[in-house]
């Protein structure tokens, strides 16, 4: 992170994605406002910029307001934004005369004239200039001139925050440490130098490390002993903190903030310390001797380890999020969004990753389903391109990619889960999918597994073309298989990542079988989940008979050919594939498909032009999968024969027909 106090020594912005506040506390509300201009930055491939002020503008505007408590200072607060992964802050010399700017000065000389943004996000209520003429509708009316757009911070959204800095102060001064930390998002800290005290503790047994806090106006919490984490140059300690007079010292002292390091001796004085608070243990009194207060002492020392053991400050997050990809989509979701909160009784995050879209989905989402975070994206990047640009921003150990036509089953995603805790070289799974309209039957994308044949073609274990199978168990043993449905798929998000994703050129459909024959390339397991399912309704986004499909199917599939095959006859499949394909488009031009025909047309003059990009693509993936690979190549589930032969010229309409080597 790039921190930048002088104004007139900024770095060239090109593409910023700024937002503008005093941030104090950066708690769960400006958390959101951060991982939004992130957002727009990775999607733009811009640089997250926070514009903040110091020192606090009421403390110039109102010189003589002494009521003003901070809950961070501006250290603090810049760790914060370097911890939560900002590119840029800039920190404003508040002053008289910058809050006397007209609104048209600035937006044209210091919005635009040093930022250049892309994007400029703020709440419904931000006012700027000189007596705050400036509003929403006034930066509004400067995008078309500067060329940028306003993203608004809506108006629950923004109470929210209101609220949750109220929220932080009183749980602070009420004690509720906890609970102030649970709005943070991080423990409460106090920040400082350790200078001398009057030696106290050094003489009843308790060294403290007595802690000048430089910013009058920090949030203290009230008189007290705490359960603390203690950061110094030397490393993290446990401890107990103090803030009080010592009224068993007879009110001799000021009030101090010292605290006691539990194992450690070292001097110190003249270091800088951070102390994080964990709990609060008891208030403080006045003892009736000496003796009772090193008695009690011990009894918080005890008290304070133990808390510290137990309850880590460390939040815990989920490491698992279902990924919901929409694009106007709001009919579907009403139906089947809510089914998706069942999955899993472990903690678990939901994540709707939205496409730009036209109708009410995202609006749907924030008020019917608030367990969701939103991604927004603006413009349709896709099925494939929409996922990568959202799990750049993610960290999680596993990603549901999940189509939002999906009702699930109660608790369908843990034999998931626990299949792939017990086996890492397992990339990518998953369940059996059955039909929304016909349930008793597998739904054609995926159904018991993904299969490949020799040519390239794909087909599953209970669906071969457009003959589906009644599901009577027959596939519910664990098997491996050679690719996961993107109807619903479980990723190693690591593994994902060092493959590069989906290839966002296929937009959509067959990206993640291109994505699974690459796992499977580098040594990896792609597996189909036992005695576990879930139910698609099937064409949510294209019908399947939809002409645009069918050009999509054909040109991806046979770019994954290209891309993926590693056989020495490569090219002459390829162009037995050109020959099938022409006879797959002739047989709809028979049945009166003919957009349809037209479309596999368009498909291979997709690839002609391409091809030799395509080539050049082949052979830089060889080259990253082989730097990466954990073992050969790994090509079960792939069917030795033509499954267009088997099916067509043999009939053999079901899996267990096939004869097939491996064991799936």
């Amino acid at each position: 992170m790039h921190v930048h106090q002088d104004l007139n020594n900024l770095p060239a912005f090109t593409k910023s994605v700024l937002t503008i506040g005093s941030f104090d506390g950066v708690h769960i509300g400006h958390q959101k406002i951060i991982r939004r201009i992130k957002a727009l930055a990775t999607e733009i491939q811009g640089e997250s910029v926070i514009i903040t002020f110091h020192p606090h503008p009421r403390q110039v505007i109102y010189p003589d307001d002494n009521s003003l408590q901070l809950i961070t200072s501006l250290d603090e607060k810049l760790s914060l934004f370097e911890k939560f992964g900002v590119d840029h802050v800039v920190v404003v010399p508040f002053s008289i005369e910058f809050s006397q700017q007209h609104p048209e000065e600035y937006i044209e000389k210091f919005l635009y004239g040093k930022f250049k943004p892309s994007y400029i996000v703020i709440g419904y209520d931000h006012r700027f200039g000189l007596n705050r003429q400036g509003d929403l509708n006034f930066l509004k009316s400067y995008e078309e001139k500067f060329n940028f757009k306003t993203i608004e911070i809506e108006k629950e959204d923004l109470e929210d925050i209101t609220v949750s800095s109220t929220k932080v102060r009183k749980a602070i001064l009420n004690n509720e440490i906890t609970l102030a930390n649970d709005y943070l998002n991080y423990p409460f800290m106090i920040s400082g130098k350790v200078v001398y005290g009057e030696q106290v503790g050094q003489k009843i047994g308790y060294n403290t490390a007595n802690i000048d806090v430089d910013n009058e106006f920090k949030l203290l919490p009230i008189a007290g002993i705490y359960a603390a984490k203690v950061f110094l140059e030397q490393g993290e300690f446990g401890g107990m903190l103090y803030i009080g007079n010592k009224p068993t010292m007879h009110n001799k002292f000021r009030q101090t903030i010292e605290v006691h390091i539990f194992d450690f001796d070292q001097d110190i004085y003249g270091s800088d310390i951070r102390v994080e608070l964990v709990d609060y243990i008891r208030d403080d009194v006045k003892f009736d001797s000496i003796e009772e207060l090193k008695s009690q002492l011990s009894k918080d020392e005890i008290n304070s380890r133990k808390i510290l053991k137990q309850n880590s400050y460390e939040r815990s997050y989920p490491d698992t999020a279902i990924a919901i990809l929409n694009y106007n989509g709001e009919e579907i979701l009403e139906k089947y969004l809510p089914s998706t909160l069942h999955s899993t009784d472990r903690p678990i995050d939901y994540l709707f990753i939205d496409n730009a879209s036209m109708d009410e989905s995202v609006n749907y989402v924030k008020e019917w389903q608030p367990e969701y975070k939103i991604i927004e994206f603006t413009e349709n990047y896709g099925f494939a391109g929409g996922y990568n640009q959202a799990l750049r921003q993610l960290d999680y150990k596993y990603i549901v990619l999940m189509n939002s036509d999906i009702r699930c089953t109660i608790n369908w995603l843990d034999p998931i889960l626990d299949l792939m805790e017990a086996d890492e070289t397992i990339a990518a799974v998953s369940p059996k999918i059955r039909s929304i309209e016909d349930p008793e039957k597998f739904e054609y994308a995926g159904a018991a597994g993904g299969l490949m044949d020799v040519l390239g073609y794909p087909f599953c274990r209970g669906r071969i073309f457009d003959h589906l199978e009644v599901d009577k168990g027959q596939y519910d043993r664990p098997a491996e298989v050679f690719w996961a449905s993107g109807a619903t798929m479980v990723v190693r998000k690591s593994v994902y990542d060092s493959l590069n994703g989906l290839d966002s050129d296929f937009f959509a459909h067959q990206e993640e079988i291109d994505l699974c024959w690459r796992m499977k390339r580098a040594g990896y397991k792609v597996m189909v989940a036992p005695g576990t399912h879930v139910f698609h309704l099937g064409g949510g986004t294209l019908a399947y008979e939809s002409p645009n499909k069918t050009y999509l199917n054909f040109r991806n599939n046979l770019t994954t050919l290209i891309k993926n095959d590693e056989s020495r006859f490569w090219f002459l499949k390829f162009i037995i594939r050109l020959f099938l394909d022409g006879l797959a488009a002739a047989q709809m031009l028979v049945g009166g498909k003919f957009k349809n025909a037209i479309s596999v047309a368009r498909a291979h003059w997709y690839i002609f032009p391409r091809f030799l990009k395509i080539l050049k693509q082949r052979k830089k993936l060889k080259l990253h999968i082989d730097k990466i690979r954990i073992g050969t190549s790994n090509m079960s589930g792939m069917y030795p024969k033509s499954i267009v032969a088997s099916f067509f010229i043999f009939g053999k309409k079901t899996f267990q027909n096939l004869s097939f080597n491996g064991k799936v």
